[in-house]
């Protein structure tokens, strides 16, 4: 009678064991799937859609290298977010710097972080570190060594990424309930400006490429590049609309003016280009449709659907203007526009998120509804950021320089630097 009443204990038990996990840990499974697939897709948006984008638009002497400087970034970024760069990001610390709380992962386990385990919550931001310093890649494309890409890298992850992180998302001066109260959603000036703006030093410090711009540099093949923007696009759903950490009513609004402010910034880019010089050109669209998805990702929380699409379409023209007039008219030589694409798109983003903010989307009203003062908050925000990546980039770089030299000898440059950094070679023909 005892054993039958301690397997019938035994057997209720396990039936329950479910449902008091769940009550117990506060996990829903449903939010979990959805950020460990966002998590994803924002993998792929730097390995393969990055590697592809900007690898389809060098000369085919420098696609190996420059596919390699993003796909070193999945590496190097995680073992660094891994050692101490989440812990600056996330720990608790000052408003400019998180703690070492969770350094070497300590503290970093399934227990709840809102709705989701902890690290699906460290994974999901992890991603984001990696694509950052990738996207600054673009700038600096066919002259910079390997070597010392990788130690700049780290050194600009460890100065400006995570410090931007804790700033915005991690409780700091730049979060919605900080000194500044900003609002980025999933990465205006974490991202994109900051990264933006470091490419601009970058390709400012380094000097043009030989040949630039007198001699022709077209990209080699913009099948690759049509590809891995198709990629990003895709993938950009992941980063904005997972950035809700839910599985709910605010990632579908991310998710859908994702969607339209790309759209919108194609068109928009597009009839500036087929005005101006004759023909709409593939290369324009999908550098467009990147400029859009840029630019909604601050304000991808906090606008409505039609917002979104005024969003795309500014950012499609006034990123075109840079891309296509200013660039040409001041001289520098931002390989594949990173600054005019990120560091425009991202600040005209941030702007207008301070512009267009509904109070019934994200909960914070913007200058339209009445909120004068955060446009103000949105566009000291974006200045702040511009002077901290600038001048932190700069100090980088020479110290960078002095070390190890950041730019490849000109016979090097010649050759290329698929041979030269990497002893391999893309096409065999």
């Amino acid at each position: 009678m005892k054993k039958t009443i301690k397997c019938g204990l035994m057997f209720l038990a396990v039936l329950l064991a479910p449902a008091v996990a769940s009550a117990q840990d506060g996990i829903d499974t449903g939010d979990n799937a959805w950020i460990l697939t966002s998590s994803a897709l924002v993998l792929m948006m730097t390995g393969p859609g990055l590697a592809l984008f900007y690898g389809g638009l060098v000369r085919k002497k420098n696609i190996l290298g420059t596919m390699m400087q993003s796909f070193a970034m999945m590496a190097l970024m995680t073992l660094l977010w891994a050692l101490y760069g989440y812990s600056l990001s996330f720990g608790s610390g000052n408003a400019f710097i998180g703690g070492f709380e969770y350094a070497l992962m300590e503290g970093v386990g399934t227990e709840p972080n809102g709705s989701i385990p902890h690290l699906t919550f460290m994974v999901f931001q992890l991603m984001f570190a990696i694509i950052t310093p990738a996207l600054i890649t673009g700038a600096f494309a066919e002259r910079m060594k390997f070597s010392a890409m990788l130690l700049f890298m780290a050194i600009w992850a460890t100065i400006v990424y995570f410090p931007m992180v804790h700033m915005v998302w991690g409780g700091g001066f730049l979060s919605a309930d900080g000194v500044i109260p900003s609002l980025d959603f999933a990465g205006g000036t974490v991202v994109h400006i900051s990264s933006g703006v470091s490419a601009l030093v970058v390709a400012l410090y380094l000097g043009k490429r030989i040949g630039y711009p007198s001699e022709t540099m077209r990209p080699h093949n913009l099948t690759l590049a049509f590809i891995g923007a198709c990629m990003l696009w895709v993938g950009w759903f992941g980063f904005n609309a997972g950035s809700a950490l839910a599985a709910d009513g605010l990632a579908a609004a991310a998710f859908v003016n994702t969607h339209f402010a790309a759209s919108a910034a194609v068109v928009g880019w597009l009839v500036v280009e087929w005005l101006r010089d004759g023909k709409p050109s593939i290369l324009g669209g999908i550098t467009g449709a990147v400029a859009g998805l840029v630019a909604i990702t601050p304000a991808s929380g906090f606008v409505g659907p039609m917002d979104s699409i005024l969003i795309g379409l500014a950012a499609g023209v006034v990123c075109y203007y840079f891309v296509a007039v200013l660039k040409g008219k001041l001289g520098y030589d931002d390989s594949l526009d990173a600054f005019g694409v990120h560091g425009i798109g991202g600040s005209v983003g941030a702007i207008l998120t301070g512009v267009f903010a509904r109070e019934a989307v994200g909960g914070t009203a913007g200058l339209l509804e009445g909120n004068a003062p955060q446009l103000g908050n949105n566009t000291l925000a974006a200045l702040l950021t511009w002077v901290l990546a600038g001048v932190a980039t700069f100090v980088i770089l020479k110290v960078v320089d002095a070390v190890i030299g950041v730019r490849v000898t000109e016979s090097d440059e010649y050759t290329g630097l698929d041979v030269t950094q990497h002893g391999e070679e893309a096409y065999q023909l």
